[in-house]
């Protein structure tokens, strides 16, 4: 999909501030473009929808709207440009926190909803892609340590080396055509089954 074929959402309740992004948007090349207007219930809206991107625009947020709006940004998962006509530093703070992908203060105009929505986009696959490599990381750390974990309960009770313990693990794992930290798991616990005994 190319970023111009983005169904994009609009959520503005003021419709001249709306027909400024549409418009930007659509000079963008992007045509799949709806707005909301009523903030109300605009889960559903998404939901039925599924839009790839969400354009929000508060004219003059008060802490509970933009809240609500946070809380909407931290379930959709997807990248998410708010336009506010102000704010402060703690907004701000609980915009980034909240996932906003750009958060724009008194920046609404025709000419520029493209550039920021290519920024949303771009800082929402890269947040996206650091917390995919960060649960990779995890994971394979798990896996290393329930590894380690395995050895050292063949270790003890065959009285072999690690490298020796590792061998019949990984021969374990081929021979049944599984994942050595699978295996890895099935001895830990296998093994915590026995001492509960």
């Amino acid at each position: 999909m190319t970023r111009r074929d983005l169904t994009i959402l609009v959520i503005d309740e003021n419709a001249i501030r709306a027909s400024i992004i549409e418009e930007g948007l659509r000079d963008a090349g992007h045509n799949r473009v709806s707005i909301v207007h009523d903030v109300h219930g605009v889960g559903r809206v998404i939901e039925r929808l599924q839009p790839d991107v969400i354009v929000i625009d508060l004219e003059n947020p008060n802490r509970d709207l933009l809240e609500s709006m946070f809380q909407l940004s931290r379930s959709v998962k997807r990248p998410i440009a708010m336009f506010v006509d102000r704010s402060d530093s703690s907004m701000i703070e609980a915009a980034i926190d909240a996932g906003v992908s750009a958060y724009v203060v008194d920046g609404l105009r025709q000419e520029r909803v493209k550039s920021i929505l290519d920024m949303a986009i771009s800082r929402f696959n890269a947040f996206s892609r650091m917390e995919r490599e960060l649960a990779e990381a995890r994971s394979e750390l798990a896996d290393r340590k329930v590894i380690d974990r395995a050895k050292g309960i063949l270790m003890k009770s065959r009285g072999i080396s690690e490298e020796e313990a590792y061998k019949l693990l990984r021969t374990a794992a081929m021979n049944q055509n599984r994942k050595l930290a699978e295996i890895a798991q099935s001895l830990v616990l296998a093994a915590g089954l026995l001492e509960d005994l």
